[in-house]
């Protein structure tokens, strides 16, 4: 069982300025719930239930998100507004949560070495908050362990963009072995057009095994000198170790201010039925 999922949340969220000057963007909510609790709700769902979280400066919110609020919880104890907080009391109660900083935002891949005091000699999973997903029938994070489990491999999401986009992703060099499932050849940060090797990007869900660490500091910096995971699962995709999972469901690119009001329609709409 894997029981242990990073959240690499060291970021600045630029692109949500003025907003993001003093929230974590990962606190920035899709109607009452913050971006980050969706995630680790996604990562509890699959069995990980020992949450890593690589903070930054300026990010105490999030941690302050994941505690017991006494005098709040007091002051609406008896009246309607308590039950709001049944779903965050919920991942308190069954989750634990670590924290460590990230002191220079150095890529993803250097979030992810950072995360390793977090994680040790294990198989862990990793959800970047930004990208919101929407699984169907299950979530994707629990299509990926299922895949885990059957192959004991490195498992990334991916999904079709177009060829006009693959410059902002990284991209897969892959065959599919099975339906929705690729066997990597190698990828590509961020690759123009004319030089992408498919339309498959990588989305924010990941899989690693422990040794990704050791490849990690043995990985040079890449695009804008930056520590890059798909430099390093490249290298253990040479070795037969990766593979893609075209999941099945929604993803919502939250990053973007297009895809963060996307998701918020999406959900408002899935309110309004349930209502």
């Amino acid at each position: 069982m894997i029981r242990k999922c990073l959240f690499p949340a060291a970021g600045y969220g630029t692109r949500f300025l003025p907003a993001t000057k003093a929230m974590p963007k990962e606190m920035m909510p899709i109607l009452d719930k913050p971006l980050i609790q969706y995630g680790v709700e996604e990562a509890l769902k699959a069995g990980m239930n020992q949450i890593g979280i690589v903070t930054g400066r300026g990010k105490r919110a999030i941690a302050d998100h994941f505690d017991i609020s006494y005098e709040l919880e007091h002051q609406i104890s008896g009246t309607a507004k308590e039950g709001k907080l049944s779903g965050i009391r919920h991942l308190i109660d069954h989750c634990t949560f670590s924290y460590t900083r990230q002191t220079e935002m150095k890529g993803l891949g250097h979030a992810i070495l950072t995360g390793e005091t977090l994680i040790g000699a294990e198989t862990f999973g990793v959800i970047l908050a930004d990208d919101l997903c929407v699984g169907e029938p299950d979530t994707v994070m629990s299509q990926m362990v299922r895949l885990y489990e059957k192959h004991q491999a490195c498992i990334i999401a991916i999904e079709e963009v177009p060829m006009d986009e693959v410059h902002k992703y990284g991209v897969i060099d892959g065959v599919e072995i099975e339906d929705g499932v690729y066997k990597l050849n190698g990828m590509v940060e961020k690759p123009a057009a004319d030089e992408a090797p498919s339309n498959l990007a990588i989305i924010g869900r990941y899989i690693l095994m422990p040794e990704i660490f050791d490849v990690l500091r043995t990985t040079a910096p890449g695009k804008n000198g930056e520590l890059q995971i798909t430099d390093a699962l490249a290298t253990m995709a040479k070795q037969g170790k990766v593979l893609g999972l075209k999941f099945r469901g929604k993803r919502f690119d939250c990053g973007s201010v297009n895809g963060f009001v996307e998701a918020t329609n999406y959900f408002f709409s899935q309110m309004e039925e349930e209502d």
